[in-house]
């Protein structure tokens, strides 16, 4: 199909709570949104935003089903709403990062006889060796994540090869771990997916290839060489290889859409299919980031991401595949409490308000004389603690603050705190030309993106629209349809420049400075405690 003027784009979000889909014309400005919730459209799976916490605290899932219903759900509110899918020259996605899909056998006969008269959940609904998948936010590996270093000879070797150190929600101690505890079900699985190649399978009816960047981040390929490492493989169980299938580079064009979209919607046959990718990386392509840039992204998981064209092995985060240029690199930070724990002390702490929530943290000076405060509601990963910890302004640890505005302010400052500290650990040097691009729920919330320019003393920029992953797939889809003829920051230079949001205060580099660095020592002592 020929990138006419009239041509179309489609992206689409598989996110945590909820599926979003986003329509951009030739010029990339925004046509069409639509969105489907788990909790709310899809009751009869019984989510709590949009995941499945099982009584041993640690297993968290997403049932797959309920991923292709709202597909069906979404697609339909998009002919509604009026969108003319015979237009949409190529369409790409994204996903929630280090879920994993195990597509029982036979299940490819069903993506490729897909039936138009029919919704595909009805069709799909036996293709699943597993039912309910593991998610980003699943801590179930921790014996696998031990596993995995010691056969590579330890932590820090792992992340030399594949750019992460083993992480319980990867998908390769997930994939070690169904072996071992689930072995009819592995011998049943004849593909294994991450939630982005999976969804990318249903447009295609046919199984999708992981995507470079959301393989970086399984614990599984070569950093360096981009293809799966056989050590690794041979630790984690046998036949991996074969279910996995080869990485291609993020804007791969993989194939024409399934015909089943054709007869059914009115898709061009046309109609490319671009390879998907996660969240983050997606994020980082819709906010077009640039050199001496830092993303943060506030949502369910808040996410700090950066460029690098050469990676840094650490520990305390991930070195993955940059989803835009196969040969660089992008750095992420995941701190998994993220927007949940922030609604957690909103609705303990003012009543379920914002406009209140941010009138306690407005009446709470900077820093409020040395009040702070960490909470993680779920096992966070940097640092891997749980629970709630206080410290007042005389450094002394309380089982609790004396005033709501305190501990709504400690929230929201401890979050950033974090968020710097970590990234100069990583060796980033704030400077005048330091920019952070802030995307996610929380970055409509002035109030709490304010505290984030006087934590970091750098201005702070958000996108005409805040999802940034949703929007980066449908760039990808046209990146991935035209990459041999032009640079991505070609196509994307004349998309409106982030809009400054706010300011860092004057005092801020003498307030939080000396904070960052208390940060660092409470963190210690609270990881020693542990």
């Amino acid at each position: 199909m020929s990138t006419c003027d009239e041509s179309t784009y489609l992206g689409f979000d598989f996110s945590t709570q909820q599926l979003k889909a986003v329509v951009v014309n030739n010029n990339l400005n925004i046509l069409q949104e639509t969105v489907v919730q788990y909790d709310s459209d899809l009751p009869e799976f019984r989510t709590t935003s949009g995941v499945t916490v099982h009584k041993d605290g640690h297993t968290v899932t997403v049932p797959v089903l309920m991923l292709v219903k709202a597909l069906d759900i979404l697609l339909d509110r998009l002919k509604i709403a009026g969108v003319d899918f015979s237009k949409v020259a190529a369409l790409s996605g994204t996903a929630q990062q280090h879920g994993s899909v195990y597509w029982q056998k036979g299940a490819y006969e069903k993506l490729q006889s897909l039936q138009p008269n029919r919704f595909l959940h009805d069709q799909l609904r036996n293709a699943f060796s597993l039912a309910d998948s593991p998610t980003w936010q699943d801590s179930s590996t921790r014996m696998q994540c031990q596993e995995l270093e010691n056969v590579v000879g330890g932590p820090q070797k792992l992340a030399e090869i594949t750019g992460s150190r083993a992480y319980e929600r990867f998908t390769g101690p997930q994939i070690m771990n169904m072996y071992q505890t689930k072995r009819a079900v592995y011998n049943n699985t004849e593909r294994i997916s991450l939630i982005s190649s999976f969804a990318c399978s249903l447009f295609l009816g046919n199984y999708a290839p992981i995507d470079y960047a959301d393989a970086s981040g399984m614990n599984l390929m070569d950093l360096q060489t981009k293809e799966w490492s056989p050590e690794i493989l041979q630790a984690v169980a046998p036949d991996v290889e074969a279910k996995l299938g080869t990485p291609v580079p993020s804007y791969t064009n993989i194939g024409p859409v399934s015909k089943f979209y054709v007869e059914r919607f009115g898709f061009n046959p046309e109609c490319r299919v671009i390879a998907f990718t996660g969240d983050n990386p997606a994020s980082l392509i819709g906010m077009c980031l640039k050199k001496d840039d830092i993303a943060v992204s506030l949502g369910t998981s808040d996410t700090l991401f950066l460029c690098l064209s050469q990676p840094k092995v650490i520990l305390d985060g991930h070195i993955l595949s940059s989803p835009v240029d196969k040969d660089a690199y992008m750095v992420l930070l995941c701190f998994k409490n993220g927007s949940l724990t922030r609604e957690r002390i909103r609705d303990t702490c003012a009543e379920g308000s914002w406009k209140l929530f941010n009138e306690l943290l407005n009446s709470t000076p900077r820093g409020d004389f040395g009040n702070m405060g960490l909470y993680y509601d779920t096992q966070e990963i940097i640092p891997f603690v749980k629970g709630d910890y206080r410290r007042n302004k005389a450094n002394v640890e309380v089982p609790r603050f004396s005033g709501k505005e305190i501990e709504v302010r400690a929230v929201v400052e401890g979050q950033f705190l974090a968020k710097r500290a970590h990234a100069e650990d990583l060796g980033f040097t704030l400077s005048k030309n330091t920019r952070i691009l802030a995307t996610g729920g929380a970055s409509n919330n002035l109030d709490i993106l304010q505290v984030l320019a006087d934590v970091f003393n750098s201005s702070v920029y958000t996108l005409e629209a805040s999802n940034s992953a949703m929007l980066g797939a449908a760039y990808q889809a046209k990146y991935g349809l035209m990459h041999q003829d032009i640079s991505f920051a070609d196509m994307t230079q004349n998309l409106p420049a982030p809009r400054l949001a706010c300011t860092p205060s004057k005092d801020a580099t003498e307030i939080y400075t000396p904070m960052v660095e208390r940060y660092r020592a409470f963190i210690k002592t609270i990881t020693n405690q542990g």
